[in-house]
């Protein structure tokens, strides 16, 4: 989301760039050869998309307290894992994730060349265990860079065995160079954003068994559960967590419970914590609370804790007449009709819409965090910037609290598939914004992001796919180098879902197969291959040219209309031809000497066996025709899109 200026120097190399327009011609057996797709259809991941019959998966439950040392910026945590092998074999030993090694000098993610996210002036020690053990037995572990092995005293059986391992350790929490959590100083006290705050699982699965591989700041891959946490901070710190707060009469003052109360039956923003109780909170002297919550089939949580905050939140309406709670926390700066004040009424209404369009939000919560990690999401929590106002913060609060559905309810692999929750969450955005108001802060397109890129986002995508640096979707999350992450990543992957709602399958079409896969994969593992498969099957329609051109290739797409002949004897015709190797559905708009247009299909089958097609038109002599003449396509050279009549 924070990426205006990286993108806009992206699209303008990608402008600057030659045009990789091939001269070999087009090759209709190339563009519809039988595709294989990466992960070959079976009893665990069916031809239909959906999981099948054998399908298994993995679970791990945890229960956690953490306790956070102010003065030293220090967590301590105390885990148990009860992690449940539901795969087909036993298992000896599992392996955690360890993120917070990501800050080790000695760190894979500082050494890597263009990564992000890392500061190499700043570092800390990582996790520190403690111990881990089973039983009260110590465990014999090997820690590598950001994963740890644990050696289980017996194999943990398959079908469904379990095993509990506790994990004791503590870390120094980063300052702002922890990217996605961190904490920072503020005028009315510190606000900590904590997130890959304890050893997560690593996950299990059907394709690679342990998938281990190493946190270079590119996102997760997580089993699901359910998680009761505490976390135990100074008495005059608010905490707000992922899930359910299970214990607000222990920590809440009684107006405050009263405030919370009327919140949760109240379509208007109720203030729980005001600017001038932020102002007038006493010191602590010492004095400590402990806060509960409790959350249900989630991959992850995270919280944020802060003397600082304001605190207000709405109800949300969800289908079927069930109700969660919009909230949103933030310091006594950000209050404003301009600012944060306004961010619970975004997440209102982004979580009600997007509930109602695709799938229902299943948590209890949704909390936008006003604080230092800023850009960054988590089950049922999200960090967004102090300093966020009007459009932006609504841009960036609809997007964060929509990977609620991709990738924390559709739980994909981020670390090698980035576009699977990334660019479907920016393809959902552009819904949303269009929604909101009437479409207020609309549109959310591309060119939102590239401020002095020329022309509509097709015209935008195709500069992009002819520099020849550019990745393709499909390539692992860690290879994409930063200038291309948000152009690829995001934006070229949203245009394409655009593409197939909207001009390939027509929303009658995708948005049912859409909430199909949605559906069939919540709380589930899905990989490229399956989405594929299942908007294809769902959607009807025989897609290979489409993923092989646009996800597993930077194909171009060039169409031109190449001669307009009226003929007295034979009648009207136009001409086109198909010069990129990508092929897409168009529209060929004819303009009559008379004035009149008439639009005429011209699908993907036209170029099955040919590059051109002479299209017979009755209606009178022709004037002109234009091919895509709405800049719905990215045509890598439009100059040729139109042709007058001889």
């Amino acid at each position: 989301m924070r990426s205006i200026v990286l993108f806009a120097a992206a699209f303008a190399l990608a402008a600057s760039a030659h045009a990789q327009t091939s001269s070999a011609p087009y090759d209709p057996l190339k563009t519809f050869a039988p595709l294989s797709l990466p992960a070959p259809a079976n009893s665990i991941r069916t031809g239909s998309g959906t999981p099948g019959p054998a399908y298994w998966q993995n679970r791990a439950d945890f229960n956690i307290a953490a306790k956070i040392d102010t003065k030293a910026h220090v967590l301590s945590g105390d885990e148990t894992v009860t992690y449940t092998n539901n795969s087909p074999e036993a298992l000896d030993f599992l392996w955690f994730q360890m993120d917070q090694n990501l800050y080790r000098r000695d760190s894979r993610g500082y050494a890597m060349s263009g990564g992000r996210r890392v500061d190499p002036k700043n570092s800390t020690d990582g996790y520190v265990i403690d111990a881990v053990t089973v039983g009260g037995k110590p465990l014999h572990t090997v820690v590598s860079d950001t994963r740890m092995r644990v050696d289980l005293p017996a194999a943990v059986k398959a079908g469904g065995g379990k095993v509990q391992v506790r994990v004791q350790y503590h870390f120094l929490i980063p300052g702002l160079f922890g990217g996605r959590m961190a904490w920072n100083t503020n005028k009315s006290g510190d606000i900590y954003d904590l997130a890959q705050w304890y050893p997560r699982l690593q996950v299990f699965d059907d394709l690679r068994g342990w998938d281990t591989l190493p946190y270079l700041a590119n996102e997760f891959y997580l089993e699901y559960g359910n998680f009761d946490y505490s976390v135990t901070v100074p008495a005059d710190m608010l905490v707000a967590g992922s899930g359910a707060l299970v214990n607000p009469g222990e920590v809440l003052s009684a107006e405050q419970r009263a405030r919370w109360d009327r919140a949760k039956a109240s379509n208007k923003t109720v203030v729980i914590r005001t600017p001038e109780e932020v102002a007038a909170t006493p010191p602590p002297n010492g004095a400590t609370k402990t806060w509960r919550f409790h959350m249900e089939n989630t991959r992850d949580v995270a919280f944020t804790a802060s003397r600082a905050f304001v605190w207000d939140a709405a109800k949300i309406n969800l289908p079927d007449g069930k109700t969660a709670v919009a909230q949103s926390v933030y310091p006594p700066e950000s209050v404003g009709e301009n600012g944060w004040s306004r961010s619970t009424e975004y997440m209102k209404d982004a979580v009600e819409r997007f509930s109602k369009r695709w799938y229902p939000y299943p948590w209890p919560n949704a909390i936008n965090v006003a604080g230092p990690a800023t850009g960054m999401e988590y089950p049922g929590i999200v960090f967004d910037g102090i300093d966020d106002k009007a459009k932006t913060l609504f841009f960036i609060s609809a997007h964060e609290i929509g990977h609620s559905w991709f990738p924390m309810i559709v739980g994909s692999d981020e670390r090698r598939n980035a576009w699977m929750d990334e660019g479907i969450n920016t393809f959902i955005d552009v819904y949303e914004s269009a929604d909101f108001e009437n479409g207020v802060y609309g549109p959310k397109r591309d060119g939102e992001y590239a401020p002095d890129a020329k022309g509509t986002p097709a015209d935008q995508i195709a500069e992009l796919i002819k520099d020849p640096e550019a990745p393709v979707i499909m390539s692992r999350a860690d290879t994409i180098r930063e200038k291309y992450r948000h152009p690829v990543t995001y934006f070229k992957a949203a245009f394409g879902l655009t593409l197939l709602r909207e001009d390939i399958l027509g929303p009658e079409r995708f948005d049912p197969a859409f909430r199909k896969y949605i559906a069939d994969w919540a709380y589930k593992h899905p990989k490229p291959s399956d989405f594929f498969r299942e908007m294809e099957s769902a959607g009807g329609e025989d897609l290979s040219y489409f993923w092989r051109g646009y996800f597993l290739n930077n194909w171009s797409h060039d169409m031109a209309v190449t001669e307009v002949v009226n003929d007295p004897a034979k009648g009207a015709s136009v001409t086109v031809q198909n010069l990129g190797q990508l092929v897409l559905p168009a529209t060929l708009r004819v303009t009559f000497r008379d004035g009149k247009t008439r639009d005429i299909k011209v699908p993907v089958e036209t170029w099955m066996q040919t590059g051109k097609h002479t299209f017979t038109v009755e209606g009178g002599a022709i004037a002109e025709a234009t091919i895509d003449p709405d800049h719905r396509l990215p045509d890598a050279d439009r100059s040729n899109n139109t042709a007058k009549a001889h």
